[in-house]
């Protein structure tokens, strides 16, 4: 293997990726199509007479509204970097890693790239590091562009899963999915609300009438701000959806809507014993692959699932993607949330395995009808304890 000789980059990162050679090493994209968005990986060596360097590049795709969405790079071998970044930017979605070629990684890029100037949606940021992918336009043909497709799609396991992806990307108005998932051109005219709607839940029920065979549907849609429960009929064949018809639909108030999204969450609190610094350095191991967002009070930490099986039952829920919440707070608790009993009891062995485990207490465990944590985040209280009391008062 060639020693490697890392150095300074004069001129920036654009001028590294302009003025170097350039070997394309491997890239994958997530199997997630069918939820709207998509995340690609590009590994890159660049080089010259002089030095070697590794060059990493993580793109976003909204297929729904808001095109390439997001764009992040990496110059070196820092792994610990690499894995940061990775699960910041598509550790979220919840879908496998799929290995493309440069021929499909390339065209994917000017695919959405394609869509923001059709839309006017500006490019991101650090546009020089990868205006080189869109210099050579790539056009696939039918069989290659079936295979890439193939390769973006997660492989359809039931009906009420093919229903679920369906209605999700025909209220997202996503002709190109929604058509995948069907055997024909399908009028959708009457489905259509004004703007792309989001499918919050979905409950599917048989129906026979006459000896046919049919689905219900009452779906749960959000869009400008606005809810609405639409009923419809929808058939299968050959796992592929034949046809929709829309029974009905009404709009319900944002209170109704919670009413029909409510779910039981489960609360552990945890006293943590050491100082921020030790504890959070001990955490790190936990919540490395979650979502981080920072409150008033304290550190949210959001562990999605490592897959969308929840598309794949009879009643959806868009929520269910996640796996569990931890907030740490300033003032010394740490507070983890989960959906159901399966997932809290996952949550707690993982913390008892790990070596975080050794500065923290369980102190309380609660069951909700509705989710709570939320709601202390945003109060004004420092203490779980404390807030539940004058909830209860």
């Amino acid at each position: 293997m060639a020693e490697r000789n890392f150095k300074v980059i004069k001129g920036g990162a654009a001028a590294a990726v302009s003025n170097n050679r350039r070997k394309f090493i491997s890239a994958f994209v997530t199997d997630t199509r069918l939820m709207g968005v998509v995340g690609m990986y590009i590994h890159w060596e660049l080089y010259n007479n002089e030095f070697f360097t590794d060059f990493h590049q993580f793109f976003y795709f909204d297929a729904e509204e808001y095109g390439f969405e997001t764009y992040k790079s990496l110059f070196g071998d820092d792994s610990e970097a690499l894995i940061i970044m990775e699960q910041n930017l598509i550790g979220g979605l919840g879908g496998n890693k799929v290995n493309i070629s440069e021929r499909e990684a390339i065209f994917l890029i000017q695919k959405y790239v394609d869509m923001n100037d059709r839309l006017s949606i500006p490019l991101p940021e650090a546009h020089n590091e990868y205006k080189f992918l869109l210099e050579n336009p790539i056009t696939l043909s039918d069989e290659e562009s079936d295979a890439l497709v193939e390769k973006l799609c997660t492989p359809i396991q039931s009906e009420y899963q093919l229903i679920n992806y369906y209605l999700m990307r025909v209220f997202g108005r996503d002709l190109e999915a929604s058509a995948y998932l069907s055997a024909e051109n399908i009028p959708l005219d009457d489905i259509y609300e004004k703007s792309e709607a989001t499918l919050c839940k979905n409950t599917i029920e048989d129906y026979y009438d006459k000896g046919e065979f049919s689905y219900l549907c009452e779906s749960l849609i959000e869009f400008d701000g606005k809810y609405k429960l639409v009923l419809t009929e929808i058939y299968l064949a050959e796992g592929k959806v034949t046809n929709i018809r829309k029974r009905s639909s009404f709009f319900v108030t944002a209170a109704e809507a919670a009413m029909m999204l409510n779910h039981p969450e489960f609360i552990t609190v945890y006293e943590i014993l050491t100082e921020p610094e030790d504890f959070y350095r001990q955490f790190a191991d936990i919540c490395g692959s979650s979502m981080q967002m920072l409150h008033d009070n304290g550190r949210l930490y959001m562990e999605f699932n490592k897959s969308n099986n929840h598309v794949n039952r009879k009643v959806f829920r868009l929520n269910e993607d996640i796996h569990g919440l931890y907030y740490a707070t300033d003032y010394g608790q740490l507070i983890i949330a989960a959906y159901s009993l399966k997932d809290i009891h996952d949550i707690e062995k993982t913390l008892a395995k790990n070596d975080v485990g050794t500065c923290i207490i369980a102190t309380a465990k609660y069951e909700f009808k509705e989710p709570i944590l939320y709601e202390f985040i945003q109060s004004d209280f420092d203490d779980f304890t404390d807030f539940l009391d004058f909830l209860n008062t």
